[in-house]
């Protein structure tokens, strides 16, 4: 049983929950089933397969072979003609040679996607809904929660048809999310190489929520930092537990919280 509050922040009713909040915590399918989802988002890539090896440069062993470098004392790969002199040029095309091919290039048919059976993915999925509901593992997680009175974080359906980011704002604020909105606010530069490759700032995760239907809400949070919004019916662990740490702070819709209940989604038996 949990109890629903209005988007003023006063309890007004109470529901049953479903039985994805009594699944047991289990953080390493959850781990399991985000980096399986990480993993399908990368762009297959790859050098072009005649890379390094578009000289004219070609190996001479024979003796008395024009260009041979045989007695010469000159090590055996490939090189460039040149005029003059025993007519041996700079090496080429081997992988330690200078302008050279590389000894294992990247190709693009690598398999690097991470499989997850069907039932463990599942099973991930529900097990990460339930630590939404359990304060110490949300808490442990870095969540700002001193001034949220119940977990899960139940809402009315008006919730859903919230239409402009200043009213969300203050729903969120007088459920108790001062402080997590705060931190989610916080903006930092990252450490090391990947400030000039276009990821210089970090932010945090912070409130997520999730609705049965969108009626206005997803865009009335989209300039909320750290915020997201989530349909019940399309949940991932990569959502629930971003970086593969559950405990995410989440407030749930009431119809979010009927509609798991009626098609218990995600069942795994």
């Amino acid at each position: 049983m949990a109890n629903i509050y209005s988007i003023k922040g006063k309890k007004v009713g109470s529901v049953d929950l479903p039985s994805q909040f009594s699944e047991p915590f289990r953080p390493d399918l959850i781990k399991r089933a985000v980096v399986a989802t990480w993993s399908r988002t990368s762009q297959p890539f790859g050098s072009m397969p005649l890379a390094g090896q578009t000289s004219s440069a070609k190996f001479i062993g024979r003796r008395r072979k024009y260009g041979t470098t045989y007695g010469y004392g000159v090590s055996r790969i490939p090189r460039t003609m040149v005029r003059g002199g025993r007519r041996v040029g700079p090496a080429r095309i081997a992988p330690h040679a200078v302008s050279g091919r590389r000894a294992h290039p990247p190709k693009v048919y690598k398999v690097g996607a991470e499989h997850i059976n069907s039932k463990e993915r599942r099973k991930a999925i529900r097990s990460a809904i339930a630590a939404t509901a359990l304060r110490d593992i949300v808490i442990a997680r870095g969540h700002r929660i001193e001034g949220v009175k119940d977990l899960p974080l139940v809402v009315e359906d008006a919730l859903e048809s919230i239409a402009t980011t200043k009213e969300l704002i203050t729903t969120l604020e007088s459920l108790g999310l001062v402080d997590e909105l705060e931190r989610g606010a916080i903006k930092k530069i990252r450490a090391g190489r990947g400030t000039t490759r276009g990821r210089k700032y970090k932010r945090r995760r912070s409130a997520l929520i999730i609705i049965a239907k969108d009626e206005g809400i997803m865009r009335s949070a989209a300039n909320i930092p750290g915020v997201d919004v989530a349909i019940v019916s399309q949940l991932n662990a990569s959502v629930l537990a971003p970086g593969t740490h559950p405990g995410r702070i989440t407030v749930w819709s009431k119809g979010a919280i009927e509609t798991l209940g009626k098609e218990d989604l995600f069942k795994y038996r």
